[in-house]
C-alpha cells in the first residue's frame, strides 16, 4: 500500500487477457465466362453437343464445390472459436497453486513453468539501503518511489531517497523501474504528474517499467477518494501516455479494490477484458497479500505477495514481489 504521507498506510495493494478474433477472408468464386461461337452445322451439332455434357457437369461440379467451401467459410466466420471464451465465463488465474514454488518466504515460478524474478519496492519508508547486500540476497529488480502527490492538499512531492536508491541499485545490478503515487482528479494533473517524473528522472535510463499508482486514502478525507470511473481511466491514460512518450515503458499498479475503480472486476472473462481496455492494455502490477496464490480476476504481469518481508542491507520490512513475465 502506497501513502503520500510519511506513515503507511495499511491494506493491500501482466500476461493480460487480451483475444484476438482473427479475421477470415474469403475470396470470391472467380466468374465463369461461356465461350461464344456460331450456329454448329446440323451433320456436326448432336457429336458436339456430346462432347458438351461432361464438360457441362464437371463446371456444374465445380460451382457446386465453391458454393459449399464459402457457405462453410461463411459459417465458421458467424460462429464462435471454441477456443475463445465467452465472456461470462469465470476467469481462470493464470498462476495457480502448482506453478509456484515458495522458500523461506519468497515465491517463484515451479520449475517448467517459466522463469520469474524476485524483487522489492522500495520508498523514503526504508531509509538507506546497502544495496550490494541487497543484490547478494537474491533480489533481481527494484522499484523505486520517485514522489507523490499530496492527498489533501494536492501538491507534487519528490521522495529524499529517489537518487540514492536509483543510483545504488543499478550500481549493485539491480534492474530499477519505478513508481509515482497519484491522486489526480484531472486528466490535466495527471499529465502534471508525468511530467514531474519525466523531470526528475532527467533521461536517465531505466530497466522496469514506471507505474501509475492511484489509490484512495482510507480512513481519510483524500481529495481523490471519489474520482469517477472515466476520470479514473483518463488519468491513468494520460499519465502512462505522457511517460511512454518520453521512452518509458509504463504499467499499472493495485489491488483486487483499487482495480475495481477502473473496471467491474465480477470474476468473469469479460470482467478481465473490460479491466484491460481501460488500461490500453498495459501490465498489471497486482497487490495481494497473506495467499498461497495471486487471486486477481485479470491478467497480471507482476504479483506485490508481502509488505512485511525481510531483505538483507535493509533495516526495515519490504515490500516482496515476483515478475511473472516481462513488462
Amino acid at each position: 500500500r502506497r501513502s503520500a504521507s510519511p506513515a503507511r498506510l495499511a491494506g493491500t495493494r501482466g500476461a493480460r487477457t487480451s483475444t484476438r478474433v482473427t479475421a477470415v477472408h474469403r475470396a470470391a468464386p472467380s466468374t465463369l465466362t461461356p465461350r461464344r461461337g456460331g450456329a454448329v452445322p446440323p451433320s456436326r451439332r448432336s457429336a458436339r453437343t456430346r462432347g458438351t455434357v461432361p464438360a457441362v457437369i464437371g463446371v456444374a461440379a465445380l460451382l457446386a464445390l465453391l458454393i459449399a467451401a464459402v457457405l462453410f467459410v461463411r459459417g465458421c466466420a458467424g460462429s464462435p472459436d471454441v477456443g475463445t471464451p465467452d465472456e461470462s465465463e469465470a476467469y481462470t488465474a493464470a498462476y495457480g497453486a502448482d506453478a509456484l514454488v515458495w522458500r523461506n518466504g519468497r515465491v517463484s515460478l515451479a520449475d517448467g513453468e517459466g522463469a520469474s524474478r524476485a524483487g522489492i519496492d522500495v520508498s523514503s519508508h526504508q531509509g538507506w539501503i546497502d544495496w550490494g547486500a541487497v543484490a547478494g540476497d537474491g533480489i533481481d529488480f527494484a522499484m523505486v518511489r520517485i514522489g507523490y502527490r499530496g492527498y489533501t492538499e494536492g501538491a507534487l512531492n519528490e521522495d529524499e531517497y529517489v537518487t540514492l536508491n536509483i543510483d545504488g541499485a543499478q550500481a549493485a545490478g539491480i534492474d530499477t523501474g519505478a513508481y509515482f503515487f497519484s491522486q489526480a482528479v484531472t486528466e490535466e494533473e495527471a499529465r502534471e504528474e508525468a511530467r514531474f517524473v519525466l523531470g526528475i528522472l532527467d533521461g536517465r535510463a531505466l530497466q522496469m517499467p514506471i507505474a501509475y499508482d492511484h489509490e484512495p486514502v482510507h480512513g481519510q478525507a483524500g481529495r481523490a477518494n471519489s474520482v469517477e470511473r472515466d476520470v479514473l481511466v483518463a488519468c491513468a491514460r494520460a499519465f502512462c501516455e505522457e511517460i511512454e512518450e518520453a521512452g518509458y515503458s509504463t504499467m499499472v499498479y493495485g489491488n483486487r479494490s483499487d482495480l475495481a475503480r477502473f473496471a467491474d472486476l465480477d470474476g468473469t472473462v469479460g470482467g478481465a477484458r473490460a479491466l484491460a481496455a481501460a488500461l490500453g492494455d498495459r501490465p498489471v502490477w497486482f497487490a495481494e497479500y497473506d495467499v498461497a496464490t495471486p487471486t486477481a480476476p485479470c491478467d497480471i504481469a507482476m504479483w506485490q505477495y508481502s509488505a512485511s518481508g525481510q531483505v538483507a542491507g535493509i533495516s526495515t520490512v519490504v515490500d516482496l514481489n515476483i515478475l511473472f513475465s516481462a513488462a
